[in-house]
């Protein structure tokens, strides 16, 4: 019995120190120092859908790059190869095609589809079906959406840094594939036949943002009834490979790393993962 009293506060001590380093500061920017690194590095969390006249750098952002020597995005946007290879990875890797995933739906689907984008989906037909979705987000949007990462991009090619990813892109594709293509086509199908409701889940997912809540925005992920039970795949598994790749970069260089705010939060969150490992990941409030 003793041996019972025991095992119970320490496993209750264990579940308190990994608990405790979940953040809870509503910002996106996040200063990396400790183990023996001689100068921070930064985590910054973007989001991948924005009006161009909707992204603001904020003095503080634009510092801490300019402080740093190398920039880290999901992927690296600078690969002169990368249109390329996501024209071949976008394809559906079997003899699926969306009219077979949709079956009966497919009429509909089309007809609202073409109503929206001016397409109709048979040029589409061998495409997986969550790439499809990005050919609906301007009218989801309201723009032709711009990104955090293009900005960043941008400022490293002005600066002269090197632009480097976090994963390749066959990485991220192989990510999506592991989410079957009948459960993507539902996806596509919900989306497009229920705009409404579509727009409605992005501005809250966009609001949230604004308001630099990355708890929120790893729940919002990890709790989508579409593909919460991906979630390792999506979020936690690619969180997991890319902190060797941060540690590896950050015993070097400052460098600036900057990929989808819903990383960031949660247990297994990028910074939780980095103070687990003995970091000291400080919240810069802006």
């Amino acid at each position: 019995m003793k041996k019972i009293t025991f095992i119970i506060p320490f496993f209750m001590l264990f579940i308190v120190e990994l608990t405790a380093q979940i953040p809870t500061e509503r910002t996106l920017l996040w200063e990396i120092t400790g183990n023996g690194i001689k100068t921070p590095s930064y985590l910054f969390g973007t989001i991948h859908l924005m009006c161009p006249d909707d992204i603001k750098m904020p003095d503080i952002v634009s510092e801490k790059f300019n402080n740093s020597k190398t920039l880290f995005l999901e992927i690296d946007l600078t690969d002169p190869q990368m249109m390329e290879k996501a024209m071949v990875m976008m394809q559906m890797k079997d003899t699926s095609t969306i009219e077979k995933l949709l079956g009966n739906k497919y009429e509909k689907v089309n007809l609202a589809f073409k109503e929206i984008t001016g397409m109709p989906l048979s040029l589409m037909n061998n495409t997986k079906p969550i790439m499809i979705i990005s050919a609906l987000l301007p009218a989801m949007i309201g723009c032709m959406p711009a990104s955090w990462e293009s900005v960043f991009q941008k400022m490293a090619e002005d600066k002269k840094i090197p632009v480097k990813g976090l994963e390749t892109m066959k990485d991220q594709m192989d990510v999506f594939d592991k989410i079957p293509y009948k459960n993507q086509a539902d996806f596509l199908s919900k989306t497009v036949l229920n705009m409404d409701s579509s727009k409605k889940e992005l501005q809250k997912l966009q609001r949230i943002y604004n308001e630099k809540d990355i708890e929120q925005m790893n729940l919002l992920t990890i709790m989508d009834d579409d593909f919460k039970k991906f979630e390792g795949s999506l979020l936690t598994d690619r969180n997991n490979n890319w902190i060797p790749v941060i540690e590896n970069q950050i015993i070097n260089e400052p460098t600036f790393f900057a990929f989808g705010a819903g990383h960031l939060g949660g247990k297994m969150g990028v910074i939780n993962l980095m103070r687990l490992k003995g970091y000291t990941i400080r919240p810069i409030m802006y």
